[in-house]
C-alpha cells in the first residue's frame, strides 16, 4: 500500500491506496495562511510537518492499517513557492507560497537583465513575481539577516521529504515551477540564476519524480507512526500530479480543469507548448518525457469561496443555495461582469497588480447575480487559456473537471456553455491530486507497473453539453470581459 500526501494551500490530505488502485481511506489536516498587504502570502513549514504527522497517524488509525504494511510514501505539493532553509535544514523564515506577489520589483530586474522572451523560451513560463526565483530575491533584498543563513531553497513537498529522510532534493515538475529551470537541458539555468544575483548551489539536486530518495528515519517514524526504513518517493508538483490523477498521461487523453483555490485548464504534450502571446505556461510532467501546458489563474475556486463567505458567512448550505439561485439568473447577458483577480493574476495577463472588479452593477442585482457573475468570470478567464491552446495546435473537444467546485452541476453547465465543449466531472473530484501522487509512489516502489493505472482509477459522471445559442452569447460576452480588463489595466497600475 501507498500513503500519498497532497500538501495543498489549505491543508494536507493523506490518502491510503492499495495495489489495485483503490482508495482505502483519506484524512485531511488543515493549516492557516498569512495573507497581508502588498501581496503577502505565507505559511509556516512547521505547520505543514505537523499536518503530515497528524494526518498520517489518523489515517493509519482510521484504516486500521499496520504501518509495516506501507510499501512507500509519496508527495504532491503546492508549487511556485520558496522554502528557505539553513545548513541544518531548518526554515529561516515562513514559507512564501504561490499566491505571494511582493517580488514585482525583483521580477522586473530579471526581465531587464535576461529578457522576457528569452526567459519564456528557457523556462516555458513568463518571468513573473508569482514564481520562486524572484521571491528568493525579495528575501535577499528585504531580509538580509535571514537570507544570510539560507543554504537551500526548496518547494513544499521537498521540505516534507527532507523531514522524513534527511535528503535535500526536488523533481522536474516542481523545478519547472521556479522560473530557474531550463526545460530543454533538464537542469537549473545557471544563466537565469546568475541574472537573479543568486548562487546556483542554493537549488537542490533534481531527480525523476518516481525516485526513492530515502527512507523514513527513526526520528520521523516516532512523529508520524510510520516504520523506520519505509521508502519515500519524491513525487511532484500538484498541477502535474492532478493531471496524472485525472488520467491525463499523454496528449491523447485530452484536457482537464482543476477547480480548486487556484484553478487551471491543462493537457499533456510530448513537448513544451509555447504561446507567442505567452498567455500559457508549460510544466514538466511527473510522467517522464511528457509536459503539461497549463493556463492557471490565481483565484478560481478562491473567488467562489470569497463571494460565498461574503454573502452567507455562517450558512452551511451556502454553496448549494447560491449556485442554484445563480443558475436561474443572468449576469453578463444582464450587463454584469466580474474580473476574478483577487490575488493578482497569472494566465493570461501575468499581472500581480491586477485586482478583482464587479463591472456593470445595477440596483436590481442581488446575491444570485453576484454569484453568477463570479462563476462566469472564472469561466471566461479559463476560456482564454483554452483558446490559446487551440490557437497553438492543441485539440480541445472535451474538458474533464476535478477539484471541489466540480461537484456542482450548475457550475459545470455554465462552464460548458462558456467554453462550447462538453464538460464532465470525474468521480475523483477532490482525490485526483492524491491519486496522482499514489501512482507516482507506486511506480517508484514497484507496486504499479507503469502510469497506465491512472486510466483505471477514475470514471466520469454525466456529461454537460453546451447550449449552442448560450455559447454564441458567451463568445460575445467574453470579448467584453477581455475589453474590461484592457481598459482597467492602466488603472490597476495606479493603485
Amino acid at each position: 500500500m501507498i500513503i500519498s500526501h497532497d500538501l495543498g494551500t489549505t491543508g494536507d490530505k493523506a490518502t491510503l491506496v492499495d495495489a489495485d488502485g483503490r482508495v482505502l481511506g483519506a484524512v485531511t489536516t488543515r493549516y492557516d495562511t498569512d495573507f497581508g498587504p502588498g501581496g503577502k502570502a505565507e505559511q509556516d513549514p512547521e505547520a505543514w510537518w505537523q499536518a503530515v504527522c497528524d494526518a498520517t497517524r489518523r489515517l493509519l488509525g482510521a484504516a486500521e492499517c499496520d504501518a509495516s504494511r506501507i510499501d512507500g510514501v509519496s508527495f504532491s505539493g503546492q508549487m511556485m513557492g520558496a522554502v528557505l532553509l539553513d545548513h541544518a535544514g531548518t526554515p529561516v523564515r515562513p514559507a512564501i507560497i504561490w499566491a505571494d506577489t511582493r517580488s514585482i520589483a525583483q521580477s522586473a530586474q530579471l526581465v531587464q537583465r535576461f529578457g522576457m522572451d528569452a526567459g519564456y523560451r528557457v523556462t516555458g513560463h513568463r518571468l513573473n513575481a508569482t514564481y520562486s526565483l524572484s521571491k528568493v530575491m525579495w528575501v535577499r533584498d528585504h531580509e538580509p539577516e535571514a537570507f544570510g543563513r539560507v543554504r537551500h531553497v526548496v518547494q513544499a513537498k521537498d521540505f516534507m521529504v527532507l523531514r522524513l529522510t534527511g535528503a535535500v532534493v526536488t523533481d522536474p515538475s516542481d523545478a519547472s515551477s521556479t522560473n530557474a529551470f531550463d526545460q530543454a537541458a533538464g537542469t537549473w539555468s545557471a544563466d537565469l540564476i546568475e541574472a537573479a544575483g543568486l548562487d546556483v548551489g542554493l537549488f537542490p539536486e533534481i531527480v525523476p519524480s518516481t525516485t526513492v530518495v530515502g527512507h523514513v528515519t527513526s526520528q520521523a517514524a516516532a512523529q508520524t507512526g510510520l516504520v523506520v526504513g519505509t521508502p519515500v518517493v519524491i513525487g511532484g508538483g500538484d498541477g502535474p500530479m492532478a493531471a496524472l490523477g485525472a488520467g491525463i498521461v499523454t496528449a491523447a487523453d485530452g484536457a482537464y480543469t482543476y477547480l480548486g483555490s487556484s484553478s487551471w485548464v491543462s493537457l499533456a504534450a510530448s513537448a513544451p507548448l509555447h504561446d507567442p502571446e505567452m498567455r500559457t505556461m508549460t510544466f514538466n510532467h511527473v510522467v517522464p518525457g511528457q509536459y503539461v501546458p497549463t493556463a492557471s489563474m490565481q483565484a478560481g475556486g478562491a473567488s467562489l469561496q470569497w463571494v460565498m463567505e461574503l454573502l452567507a458567512p455562517d450558512e452551511d448550505t451556502r454553496y448549494e443555495r447560491l449556485l442554484s439561485m445563480a443558475a436561474a439568473v443572468g449576469a453578463s447577458e444582464d450587463g454584469l461582469y466580474f474580473l476574478p483577480h483577487l490575488l493578482g493574476e497569472r494566465s493570461p495577463y501575468w499581472n500581480p497588480r491586477a485586482r478583482a472588479v464587479f463591472a456593470g452593477l445595477a440596483r436590481h442585482h442581488g446575491p444570485a447575480h453576484l454569484t453568477r457573475a463570479v462563476v462566469e468570470g472564472v469561466a471566461f478567464n479559463l476560456y482564454t487559456g483554452l483558446r490559446a491552446f487551440a490557437g497553438n495546435g492543441a485539440v480541445v473537444d472535451r474538458v474533464d473537471a476535478i477539484g471541489g467546485a466540480a461537484s456542482s452541476d450548475h457550475l459545470l453547465q455554465i462552464l460548458a456553455d462558456v467554453w462550447g465543449v462538453p464538460v464532465r466531472p470525474l468521480d475523483l473530484v477532490d482525490e485526483a491530486t492524491a491519486l496522482g501522487a499514489a501512482v507516482v509512489g507506486g511506480v517508484g516502489v514497484g507496486l504499479f507497473e507503469d502510469f497506465e493505472i491512472a486510466h483505471r482509477l477514475c470514471s466520469s459522471g454525466a456529461e454537460h453539453l453546451p447550449d449552442g445559442p448560450a455559447h454564441q452569447r458567451y463568445e460575445r460576452a467574453h470579448e467584453t470581459f477581455l475589453d474590461a480588463y484592457r481598459r482597467l489595466e492602466p488603472w490597476f497600475e495606479t493603485l
